[in-house]
């Protein structure tokens, strides 16, 4: 099976194709030149281009996307159209732009997190883009064509960030970057459809 990660050098990404590479054919892709392919999921031109170059695959999967945490009243409107553009419809782009390129049968796999079913300060952001990933899988789900499925991964705080994110977590359970991994390849391998994989939560 070929698959395409996207966001491949981050935490999670790194997981994800450390796990995946012992059972497929993996092609990692990032905004950093690191990998094989380079990709900026803001710029549907860019998603086009990665799509072109790295050709038909079984299946995408995408640990990419940020958001910024920061209070209501000191967001700005950059702030709130980087968190829809990046994480929300960055992500819509890969799956809209990549329908011709994914085999039938074949799968998108999508990030959100925690924030879509808890709430934290700072966290409206993070909130917006992954309930909003989320609603967007179930709704995509029915209508995607020849067989091809689509899930979302859905972690609490990984213990591997917990130095950097404990405090906008507090109290929140850790749950190591390999259980979500795990999620990706349950959504890539298995026959699940339309479903947010819950992880840590």
């Amino acid at each position: 099976m070929k698959v395409l990660v996207v966001g491949a050098t981050g935490t999670l990404g790194a997981a994800v194709t450390a796990l995946l590479s012992a059972r497929h054919d993996v092609v990692t892709a990032s905004r950093s030149g690191k990998t094989d392919v380079v990709v900026d999921i803001t710029d549907p031109e860019s998603v086009a281009a990665m799509y072109a170059q790295v050709g038909r695959v079984d299946a995408v999967a995408c640990a990419a996307g940020g958001v910024p945490f920061k209070a209501i009243d000191e967001l700005t409107r950059a702030d709130v159209e980087r968190a829809a553009l990046d994480k929300l419809l960055g992500q819509v782009e890969l799956v809209r732009g990549g329908l011709d390129f994914v085999a039938d049968n074949g799968s998108f796999t999508l990030i959100t997190g925690i924030l879509s079913g808890e709430a934290i300060p700072t966290g409206s952001m993070a909130s917006m883009a992954n309930g909003g990933i989320d609603a967007f899988v179930r709704g995509v789900a029915i209508e995607l064509p020849r067989g091809l499925r689509i899930n979302s991964v859905s972690p609490t705080m990984f213990t591997e960030s917990l130095e950097a994110y404990d405090t906008f977590f507090p109290g929140f359970p850790p749950v190591d970057v390999a259980a979500a991994a795990m999620a990706y390849r349950r959504s890539i391998e298995g026959r699940q459809t339309g479903r947010s994989f819950r992880v840590g939560w």
